[in-house]
């Protein structure tokens, strides 16, 4: 097992129980799509703020592991290497 650091800003937190930063415990080997998966289990609404009904990350949401964004990566299929810290970010709009 290997341990994830995930940090969201505050307008998800909620859906993290009111965390703004959590620890999962990944097998090694695990991607970005098992993470959100894990995530999703536990916090139903985080889930559904994050994903589409496809399973695919929400255009409004972005990821990164470390400095990189998953978009230039591989997606959800991004390898999470041990000790890395994820920060899921929503776009927040307004005027």
């Amino acid at each position: 097992m290997q341990t994830i650091q995930v940090e969201v800003p505050s307008v998800l937190a909620s859906t993290l129980g009111g965390n703004r930063r959590l620890e999962a415990h990944m097998p090694v080997g695990s991607n970005v799509g098992n993470l959100l998966d894990e995530l999703g289990e536990a916090y139903p609404l985080f889930a559904r703020r994050v994903r589409d009904e496809r399973g695919q990350v929400r255009r409004f949401v972005n990821i990164f592991i470390g400095p990189d964004n998953i978009r230039a990566l591989q997606g959800l299929e991004s390898e999470l290497p041990a000790g890395s810290t994820v920060m899921i970010m929503q776009s927040v709009a307004g005027g």
